[in-house]
């Protein structure tokens, strides 16, 4: 008789599945530690209310390029190696292995923990370039407001992000800088197979790298653009208007029922008044101190792309010197296989004299001589013959020189 034997691997793979669906995520909120959780997709989906797709740009199996998402009640970051969801309390930032996590998380709690400093240090910036002269007063009294007015949550954490992203791009052009211009300069001096792998290896970085720049620099463009996008970015100015909304609905449905016609068109009217600047509110939007935070990043990342265009440029200007040092490599070997041709043609000539006075016909030179003096006359022609051959080769090919120069073929 068989036995059936228990069958737990849908248990095991439905565990695994679970696990492979949680990840281990850094919580950030504005007052206390940052603490570790692992969360699955569906109770970030509570959180957040993201859909899939926005979480789907945050997996870190999936090379997704560099974007800013903002929804109705988070804003779903994933800028190079920092990838966090922000909402108007909290900050959900996704562990991994990278180095630069940890400056960037503690950078993160050190900005969000003090409320009493300007996040954006635009204020203090201007207040530390501001001179001791005639009128420092007014910008000292201006500087001092704007260190005064604080950011909300989201978009300190916003800053942090766009702060160690700009950093991260700017470090990177910096190291290949420095390594792209020696090897340039060296290629220059002296082309050689070790030289021009350096350097290939060197333009392919530079490629990449400045494709993840002019990413970062198009979404920061693309923001700016969008006045309603940035308005969106303000959660906790919509979760204090919603909160208002709900306390106003709350008042009017306790309101008694027995007002006459007049005071309901009255209150009709100034709800509909109320609407319309809401309407008008939305449409021009406050946001001026995301769109100062914003271009201040996007001026910087678009220096680090300004850098990278001016290396690819030197690149470029490298790549048609060693072209053009190759083509006179060339035409050189091109001139001197025309001058061994010529020789080969003189060469020629000559052989053909040699071969005709080898051939089997008798001629006086060609005898035995019977004297003494006989042998020094033939003797004597036989160098004269030898020297005339010779020299009349030589004077065929300095004239066969002198015809090229003279038609530019040579140089």
């Amino acid at each position: 008789m068989e036995r059936k034997q228990p069958a737990p691997a849908p248990a095991t793979t439905t565990r695994r599945k679970g696990a492979a669906a949680s990840r281990k995520w850094l919580v950030v909120q504005a007052a206390g530690e940052p603490r570790e959780a692992e969360l699955g997709k569906h109770r970030i989906m509570e959180m957040t209310g993201l859909p899939t797709r926005d979480l789907r740009v945050l997996d870190p199996d999936l090379s997704s390029p560099s974007t800013i998402l903002v929804r109705d009640r988070a804003v779903v970051v994933n800028l190079e190696h920092v990838k966090a969801i922000v909402t108007a309390t909290e900050a959900l930032v996704l562990d991994s292995s990278s180095p630069l996590l940890a400056l960037f998380l503690k950078d993160l709690h050190a900005r969000v923990a003090s409320p009493d400093v300007a996040s954006t240090g635009l204020a203090t910036h201007c207040c530390n370039d501001t001179d001791h002269g005639e009128g420092n007063e007014a910008a000292v009294s201006l500087c001092s407001a704007g260190n005064a007015k604080t950011l909300p949550f989201e978009l300190k954490v916003l800053e942090v992000c766009l702060e160690h992203t700009c950093k991260c791009l700017e470090s990177e052009t910096l190291a290949l800088e420095n390594e792209a211009y020696p090897a340039l300069d060296e290629l220059t001096s002296k082309v050689s197979r070790l030289n021009l792998e350096h350097v290939r290896h060197i333009k392919n970085r530079l490629v990449a790298l400045s494709g993840r720049v002019q990413k970062v620099r198009d979404e920061l463009e693309h923001l700016l653009d969008d006045d309603m996008d940035m308005s969106e970015m303000y959660l906790t100015r919509k979760l204090a208007s919603q909160g208002f909304t709900e306390t106003l609905s709350r008042v009017d449905s306790n309101k008694d029922a027995s007002n006459d016609h007049d005071m309901k068109e009255e209150e009709d009217h100034d709800d509909e008044t109320e609407t319309g600047r809401e309407s008008s509110a939305y449409i021009k939007p406050d946001i001026e101190e995301l769109e100062m935070l914003v271009e201040a990043y996007f001026v910087q990342i678009d220096g680090t792309l300004n850098k990278l265009y001016n290396l690819r440029e030197y690149v470029d200007d490298t790549e048609d010197y060693i072209n053009i040092m190759l083509d006179e490599k060339q035409n050189q070997l091109l001139q001197m296989g025309v001058l061994l041709t010529t020789a080969t043609v003189v060469v020629t000539a000559g052989i053909v004299v040699v071969s005709l006075f080898g051939m089997n016909i008798h001629i006086d030179l060609m005898k035995d001589p019977e004297t003494d003096d006989d042998a020094r006359i033939k003797n004597l022609k036989f160098w004269e013959t030898t020297c005339g051959t010779v020299a009349g080769c030589l004077a065929i090919y300095l004239l066969a020189i002198y015809a090229g120069k003279r038609s530019k073929i040579l140089h």
